[in-house]
């Protein structure tokens, strides 16, 4: 296996001019620029006494200061705990205590909120994103802050070389990194990752998604997630990408407007901003009857289809390679059309417990409604009597499997079957190519008075296809199944729906959606939301919150 700290040194060496981690409309730095920002971070570490295996929090928005920081810790050889910059500044403070960070690197919005007289562990704060010492409990950290550019000048009498570059990498079963989950089901827990782990992730993405030199990618994802924090960070400065971090979660204008700008080789994003923009650019326009005749004449079809594609690829920057889904399921009713129109997506699998990956496939061989094939140096198995046909629990185990959940042995020990294979929580099947088929979550699953099983993810793709309904979640209550509908208030507006027209739409949307269901899967009710659900950082919705 190679090591990602590898990855990133040959990077460093062969693209040491380029540019590697930019701030959209922003400031921007070469690999070289990324090299002495992390050997000053080091020297910092050094000079107040952080040793191998100390703890460091991380918590600020997606920046390029962010992702040097990460690298500075990781290739220092203590241990990064990166959290989302959406926790609470409570949450902030007990997590930085439960990991027993002695170091915080934040930003001011975090900082200023903090009882940092409840921290005592903490030797300093370092806020982002010119790294300045705000914070220092007795550890010496602003002297030395003070004279970093002098130690720097005088470790490196000549400035950083290429040469220079030398990260350990004979520490592949040692702790690289907690990562506290923000799951749909619990609260936090902290998943203990080896660069084992994250290596076995990144060799996989560089062998199976190589790039040409000079790609660019566009980073929306949170950096404190795994999935952004692999896939939209560690594996494109590994392989040489220029990076562009937006920052703040960007409105699809932005958003945009940023593609058109970087015209990204690939693009890595979770299924709803997809599914945003195929329900309103391409859902509308095929779904109108003259529409609808065109597209049933042959050779008519391909020219309204390739028209609509080459729309959507000018849409993503024109240079789009693939586009990879992951963190939720897609729309069946989405994917159907995004199939049609041959875009060059694929729809991978994953979870931070697994650094993230377990299941991927290229766009070419993918295969609609999967989520790929386990990958290499991971093993996968469906707990049922019949893989094939009967619904079983996804189990994994290999390179990218955590050691457990930091000081939480109990919950460590629930997750691992007696013969150590990992319990990812998640249902489904897997035919005999090997392609994963995810039918829900174990935990969301309703069993029935009548012993009948119940996936809530699949009539909620049934009710997120329905004119009006932007998203959904079933839940019982009282024996019955209800539906919790959140609608598209804008086009309601739009075409003169009000209060009561919408109740009367959606009681003829539960008849129809019935009509598609079995006798012991009906919905028998519908409550109107006013507000989008809670929702974690893959957009998936915060489900123990409705129960």
């Amino acid at each position: 296996m190679k090591h990602y700290l590898t990855y990133l040194q040959e990077s460093m060496q062969k693209y040491w001019d380029k540019d590697a981690l930019c701030n959209y409309k922003g400031k921007k730095y070469s690999y070289a620029d990324m090299a002495k920002e992390i050997a000053k971070l080091h020297i910092l570490f050094e000079k107040i006494g952080v040793k191998k295996g100390d703890k460091i929090a991380l918590c600020a928005g997606n920046t390029a200061e962010w992702g040097i920081t990460f690298l500075a810790v990781t290739s220092y050889e203590a241990v990064v705990v990166p959290l989302l910059n959406g926790f609470t500044a409570e949450e902030v403070k007990d997590l930085t205590n439960h990991s027993e960070s002695t170091l915080l690197v934040t930003e001011k919005d975090i900082f200023d909120k903090l009882e940092v007289s409840e921290m005592p562990i903490i030797k300093g704060i370092i806020e982002l994103p010119d790294f300045s010492v705000v914070y220092d409990n007795g550890s010496n950290i602003s002297e030395v802050y003070a004279t970093l550019e002098e130690e720097f000048n005088k470790k490196y009498p000549n400035g950083i070389k290429p040469d220079d570059i030398k990260y350990p990498t004979d520490n592949f079963d040692k702790l690289a990194l907690i990562n506290y989950t923000s799951g749909t089901t619990s609260s936090p827990k902290g998943v203990m990752l080896t660069y084992r782990n994250v290596s076995s992730n990144i060799q996989f993405a560089c062998e199976h998604i190589p790039c040409p030199p000079g790609s660019t990618l566009v980073s929306m994802l949170p950096l404190a997630h795994m999935y952004g924090m692999a896939f939209e960070f560690l594996y494109p400065i590994a392989s040489g990408y220029q990076i562009y971090f937006l920052g703040k979660t960007p409105t699809p204008k932005v958003l945009l407007q940023a593609l058109k700008s970087v015209k990204p080789y690939i693009l890595i994003t979770v299924p709803l901003v997809i599914e945003k923009i195929i329900k309103n650019n391409v859902i509308p326009i095929v779904s109108k009857p003259a529409m609808k005749v065109l597209l049933a004449i042959p050779g008519i079809n391909l020219i309204i289809q390739n028209k609509i594609r080459a729309k959507l690829i000018n849409a993503f920057g024109g240079n789009l390679h693939e586009l990879i889904l992951g963190g939720a399921a897609i729309n069946q009713e989405v994917e159907k059309w995004m199939k049609r129109i041959r875009l060059p997506y694929t729809v991978g699998y994953g979870m931070t417990e697994c650094a993230p990956l377990l299941a991927y496939e290229e766009h070419k061989s993918f295969v609609p409604g999967s989520c790929g094939k386990c990958i290499e140096r991971m093993e996968l198995r469906i707990d049922s009597s019949d893989p094939k046909e009967v619904i079983g629990e996804i189990q994994v185990k290999g390179a990218n499997v955590m050691l457990g959940y930091y000081k939480n042995p109990e919950a460590t020990e629930a997750t691992f079957t007696k013969d150590g294979w990992l319990r990812t929580g998640d249902l489904g099947i897997i035919d005999e190519k090997g392609n994963v088929f995810i039918k829900g979550r174990s935990k969301n699953m309703i069993l029935t008075s009548n012993g009948q099983n119940i996936y809530p993810e699949e009539i909620e793709d049934k009710l997120n296809n329905l004119p009006y309904v932007i998203e959904s979640l079933l839940v019982e209550r009282n024996k019955i199944l209800v539906a919790l509908i959140y609608p598209d208030f804008a086009k309601l507006k739009e075409n003169g729906i009000d209060e009561s027209g919408l109740a009367e739409l959606m009681e003829e949307s539960r008849k129809k959606v019935n009509g598609k269901l079995s006798s012991y899967s009906q919905i028998a009710k519908i409550e109107i939301r006013q507000e989008e659900f809670e929702k974690t950082p893959k957009k998936s919705i915060r489900r123990f919150m409705y129960k």
